[in-house]
């Protein structure tokens, strides 16, 4: 059986052209008459010459031991780095700023007493961007508003079905969201995040159901957004009424849309997750349940139900 550290040392020499160039290449001490010696005993072992001195070349055995030899050392450097990562393991993880802000501190305490070395990255976005992220395989798990299936290639678990709440300026004459809807076109600019999202979707569906025409106006990339174009007066606002909650604002108030399908807040992810990934599901589970008790989904399929194949 060859040597593993003379392999080591001929990978070297055959990258670099011989014996003098590998010395200088080789990331420890080693001297070049030691080098030499070794590889003397390596074609001891192949029983077979491997490569010409003087001019370097590589002979015929010589190229077929460094055939299979330099994809080992040349991916040692890339595996080590896939060993650290398993060992301190990293988790990107997407959603609104409230949600980021708000909640995910009191989820991730509870993981790190399973993960202490847990390196974490947010990502701030709204529906259609995070659910872009995982399918890019730029984050790992993402807490959003979701319909009631997952999306193309996504995986969810739902965490809470929250109502929607109309923002008006305090100013405005309304007292409450049906004397607006009574107009059945509403003169108002709606503003709420893109079109695309469950937010809006589910509010234009149960427009459409009370035959109410409110075409969007604004488009805005955040719920900090949405709550700030409201208090500047701009339009009338569509959000979830824990977020109306947490972005509070003097001039702006919030009037129930009773009667309109809850949002759905879920976990996002994609494929099957790592056991760090796994557990902040599980804590976004629990501490939704504990947080949102009031919305709670009753019908949640069981987690395991969620990431089976």
């Amino acid at each position: 059986m060859m040597n593993v550290h003379h392999l080591e040392l001929f990978y070297y020499v055959a990258k670099h052209g011989g014996i003098s160039a590998a010395v200088r290449k080789i990331p420890y001490g080693i001297q070049q008459p030691a080098v030499s010696g070794q590889m003397g005993k390596l074609e001891e072992e192949a029983g077979a010459k491997l490569f010409e001195r003087t001019p370097f070349r590589l002979t015929p055995a010589g190229e077929a031991l460094f055939a299979h030899v330099q994809p080992f050392f040349e991916n040692l450097g890339t595996l080590a780095k896939e060993l650290r990562a398993e060992s301190r393991p990293a988790l990107r993880f997407g959603g609104s700023e409230v949600v980021l802000r708000d909640h995910v501190p009191a989820v991730m305490r509870q993981v790190r007493k399973r993960f202490p070395h847990l390196r974490l990255s947010l990502h701030t976005g709204h529906q259609e961007q995070v659910e872009g992220w995982l399918r890019a395989g730029e984050i790992d798990l993402a807490v959003t508003s979701a319909g009631a299936r997952p999306a193309a290639g996504l995986r969810h678990l739902p965490l809470a079905r929250i109502p929607l709440v109309l923002l008006v300026h305090r100013t405005a004459r309304w007292k409450n969201v049906e004397d607006i809807l009574a107009q059945k076109r509403i003169p108002e600019p709606l503003v709420g995040q893109p079109g695309t999202t469950s937010v809006m979707q589910n509010f234009q569906r149960d427009l459409k159901r009370r035959r109410v025409v409110w075409p969007q106006s604004l488009e805005a990339t955040s719920v900090e957004l949405v709550m700030r174009y409201v208090a500047n007066g701009d339009g009338f606002g569509v959000v979830n009424r824990a977020v109306a909650g947490a972005l509070r604002h003097r001039d702006v108030r919030a009037l129930p849309l009773d009667g309109f399908e809850p949002i759905m807040m879920a976990a996002v992810w994609c494929g099957d997750p790592p056991p760090h990934v796994r557990a902040t599901v599980d804590e976004l589970r629990r501490y939704s349940d504990v947080a949102f008790p009031e919305w709670k989904c009753a019908d949640r399929p069981p987690w395991n139900a969620e990431v089976a194949s």
